[in-house]
């Protein structure tokens, strides 16, 4: 999976005190700013970890062309990260002051002066500038060019099976431009394209839920099927709807009136507006204003498919729909990728800040760690760290692969939720009860075992998914995780530093327990139509939170959140989380009955009759207190006031 911010004031001397996270943007701040020999200055991360002297094929034709990203490191990085934390820390004095996008930029963007020298030592090694913003500097030439203009040489390396360029050593930039550089992307080909990370079905073709239902949890028992864990499972609800969900985690009266909800993916649905409409008309949730849904969408779309276009329609449904569930007065911006590589989705997430668009921005896409750079790291950090500064809020699912073991055969988690400058989304299966009331959660793990051919037991469950999490290998552990996110977790990949740990927050994304969606979908018989679905995933838990989010800032009065991790784990522990635990009742095993129709869609091929364990989510646990899959936990019914005081 690939996958995949805040606004300020002055007072920087006060925030030069505080102590500073480790983030990419400020390695590579200080390794930029290294004289090396030849007046040359190492844009740090550069080299890929898998061009390595073995996997070395050879150089790569100086004749090949490449598309480069020059990301600018603008003025006074340092400066940016410690204004950041201060506004977003509780305890600074200069909590929620909050800088305007201008002054953000004016402050801590490039300068005119730093474009136009960096422009002319690009032009000066024979690459043409295609494209020239506040924030990097596209250009295009052959190999020869880039190594000039990098210092470094490109060979052609093999890393899992297949052949990609990539630097020999670390790239580098002329010491004259005093650090304007933060990072270049492009001189490496491997593929780091963003996947989305809800759980079935593909929204293209149709998916239809196969019955009996539970209309709430537990409402519908089996009573013919075999037992599970010694007693009778209920069978899957048919979809949670807005109502449901905001009885579950605390709305109130609140229904985020004046607040702004982003939502970012790659491409867009066609049929959005009238997919949202009909959805909620027929779900009771509030008819959309005029004007509460827009679009930001790019010129242009690319890489439409290896990226599987269509694939992301059902994406930007989903968390559309969920937010406006949660939060039915928000008003939402959809901001749209021109694809699903790292480039292009920096790009929605730079629209977002440079124009302000919203205070909260929902991000339900990512990939694994091992695939992300340094270099792209750091430019994700650069705009969730200008985001913070101006009181924008991002929220990354944390994955639906559980520790990505399964997926891609080692332990580690997702990005660019592992930044500490984003808040990481986890996931649990939730039990709404009778009258909507809560009754509990487990951490999302699912274990799967299907009936027997005679009908008499269930199979050996398997997994199947789960949410993400775990710790980091890329970033130190933040201020704000010390002394919350015990020591097993923070140093579990060995060795005695402390890192970053994933996830900081949770809520509903079982696909089992999860929401009723509306979309056009293509039928069997070929007909485009609009079709309901139950849904999960991830990709569900982080607009469920943002739509929270925004029911906090209009008890907030407004205020924004921004930058949320500092005032989410001051509160830990606390009546605004429900600690999730994978056996709320004890040593009892939970699990549902679910049916689903073999072709997908109807019963003409049979149905498919499974048992769906709860809380199994591969080597990860949610325990008491904190834990890798849920976080601190999950908003109970005081976190919407509790948060609003603060």
């Amino acid at each position: 999976m690939r996958f995949e911010r805040r606004r300020t004031r002055a007072g920087l001397a006060a925030a030069a005190a505080l102590p500073l996270v480790v983030s990419a943007l400020a390695l590579g701040a200080q390794s930029a700013t290294a004289d090396q020999p030849g007046g040359r200055q190492l844009l740090s991360g550069t080299k890929p970890a898998w061009a390595t002297a073995h996997a070395d094929k050879g150089a790569t034709a100086d004749s090949s062309r490449l598309t480069l990203r020059v990301y600018l490191a603008g003025r006074d990085a340092k400066g940016l990260a410690a204004y950041a934390q201060a506004v977003s820390d509780p305890k600074s004095s200069l909590y929620a002051h909050y800088l305007t996008a201008g002054q953000t930029q004016a402050r801590f963007g490039a300068t005119k002066a730093q474009i136009a020298a960096v422009t002319a030592w690009l032009k000066s090694s024979g690459l043409k500038v295609t494209a020239s913003n506040q924030h990097y500097v596209t250009v295009t030439g052959d190999v020869a060019a880039a190594e000039k203009a990098f210092g470094t040489q490109l060979h052609n390396y093999t890393s899992d099976g297949k052949t990609y360029h990539a630097p020999t050593t670390t790239a580098s930039a002329p010491a004259s431009l005093n650090g304007a550089v933060l990072t270049v992307t492009g001189l490496d080909n491997a593929p780091k394209k963003a996947t989305h990370d809800d759980t079935l079905p593909p929204p293209g073709a149709a998916f239809v839920n196969a019955g009996p239902f539970s209309s709430y949890y537990g409402s519908n028992t089996n009573r013919s099927l075999p037992s599970a864990f010694g007693i009778q499972a209920p069978y899957a609800i048919k979809g949670y709807t807005g109502e449901q969900l905001r009885a579950a985690y605390g709305a109130g009266k609140y229904t985020g009136k004046g607040v702004t909800v982003a939502i970012t993916d790659a491409y867009a649905s066609p049929t959005i507006a009238g997919d949202a409409a009909t959805y909620a008309g027929r779900n009771g949730d509030k008819n959309y204003k005029k004007g509460q849904l827009t679009q930001v969408l790019p010129g242009d779309y690319n890489s439409t498919e290896d990226c599987d276009a269509s694939g992301w329609y059902g994406e930007e449904t989903l968390d559309v729909e969920a937010v406006h569930a949660v939060a039915p007065d928000a008003n939402i911006v959809y901001v749209a990728g021109a694809s699903c590589n790292d480039d292009d989705l920096l790009d929605a997430l730079n629209k977002v800040v440079d124009h302000h668009l919203a205070d909260i921005v929902s991000n339900s896409w990512g990939d694994i760690e091992e695939h992300e750079t340094p270099d792209i790291a750091a430019a994700y950090d650069q705009v969730f760290l200008s985001g913070a500064v101006q009181g924008i809020g991002f929220y990354f699912s944390s994955g639906d692969n559980g520790d990505n073991v399964a997926s891609s055969g080692k332990k580690q988690v997702d990005t660019p939720g592992n930044s500490p400058w984003a808040t990481s989304v986890g996931g649990t299966s939730l039990a709404v009860g009778k009258h909507d009331s809560y009754q509990f959660e487990t951490g999302w793990g699912t274990e799967k075992g299907v009936l027997s051919a005679d009908g008499k037991s269930w199979n050996t469950p398997a997994y199947t998914s789960g949410a993400g999490g775990g710790t980091s290998s890329l970033y130190g552990q933040p201020f704000y995780q010390r002394g919350v996110v015990p020591n097993a977790l923070s140093q579990a990949n060995g060795g005695s530093a402390k890192m970053r740990v994933e996830p900081d927050i949770a809520a509903v994304a079982d696909p089992n327990t999860g929401f009723l969606v509306g979309q056009t979908q293509t039928f069997l018989d070929g007909s485009v139509k609009y079709g309901e679905y139950r849904i999960g995933g991830t990709s569900l838990a982080a607009p469920v939170i943002a739509g929270v989010q925004a029911l906090t800032t209009q008890a907030r009065h407004g205020i924004p959140i921004g930058f949320a991790n500092p005032l989410i784990y001051s509160l830990y522990g606390t009546s605004a989380y429900h600690d999730v635990t994978d056996h709320p009742f004890g040593p009892q095993t939970l699990s549902e009955v679910r049916v689903d129709f073999a072709n997908g869609e109807n019963a003409s091929d049979g149905t498919i009759t499974s048992l769906r364990v709860l809380g199994r989510d591969a080597s990860l646990a949610a325990t008491r207190g904190y834990d890798d899959v849920t976080g601190v936990g999950t908003p109970t019914s005081h976190y919407v006031d509790v948060f609003g005081r603060h």
